[in-house]
């Protein structure tokens, strides 16, 4: 991984890595889209698993505790996006990467929003976050 891209994942406050996963998954699904175009099927391959795996590292990272209603919702949501990638990978169509790519897009727009959260220490937020960061930068890799 780039030693740069690296240091901005793991001192990225948690609302900023939910916007690098967004926007990194919006570009492999458009580089999945532009694969299948072009026929090159081992990339468009790797560019779709690599889109799931965002989508599973964002659904862990879902707290339910906190917000019940609203991380059942969102799981919902990323794991009928990873049905859609399948789907698009193993019927070599476009569509359900294009739906996939607006469903991205709008949750993305709404993160644009989103305050960054206050009030943790740093210690508090490696406690947190730690572990989970280096898992992030392994899925946006």
């Amino acid at each position: 991984m780039n030693p740069y891209f690296e240091q901005v994942i793991l001192s990225a406050s948690p609302v900023e890595l939910v916007r690098l996963m967004y926007q990194r998954a919006i570009a492999l699904v458009t580089d999945a889209r532009d694969h299948l175009k072009a026929g090159r099927i081992k990339e468009r391959g790797l560019a779709i698993n690599r889109a799931y795996a965002i989508l599973t590292e964002l659904m862990v990272s879902l707290d339910p505790e906190k917000a019940p209603e609203m991380a059942s919702n969102l799981k919902k949501l990323y794991c009928y996006m990873q049905e859609r990638l399948i789907e698009a990978n193993f019927q070599q169509k476009d569509a359900p990467l294009g739906e996939t790519v607006r469903l991205l897009s709008t949750l993305a727009d709404a993160w644009k929003d989103v305050p960054e959260i206050g009030g943790l220490s740093d210690e508090a937020s490696t406690e947190r976050w730690g572990n989970e960061t280096t898992e992030i930068a392994e899925a946006l890799a």
